[in-house]
C-alpha cells in the first residue's frame, strides 16, 4: 500500500503513472496518480519521487545503508 496522503492509500501494483502538477501554489509535492480501477486520477499530496520511492521504482534519497556501501 502507497500512502497518497489526506488518508489516501492505493495498492502499488494498480498505480499505472504518476504526474506532478506544475502550478504556481504551494511547494509542488501534488501529484496526479492514476490507478486501475479508478478512472479519473487521484490527487496525491506527495511528490512523484516519493511515491515512485515507495514503489520501489527510484532509489531513496540519503545516505545509503551499510549493506550499500562498499565494504572493501
Amino acid at each position: 500500500m502507497i500512502p497518497l496522503g489526506f488518508g489516501k492509500y492505493v495498492r502499488a501494483d494498480r498505480i499505472y503513472a504518476v504526474e506532478p502538477i506544475r502550478d504556481d501554489r504551494g511547494s509542488g509535492a501534488r501529484t496526479r496518480v492514476w490507478v486501475e480501477g479508478i478512472e479519473a486520477p487521484v490527487v496525491a499530496s506527495r511528490s512523484e519521487r516519493a511515491i515512485l520511492a515507495d514503489m520501489g521504482s527510484i532509489p531513496r534519497r540519503g545516505r545509503p545503508t551499510s549493506q550499500d556501501e562498499n565494504l572493501f
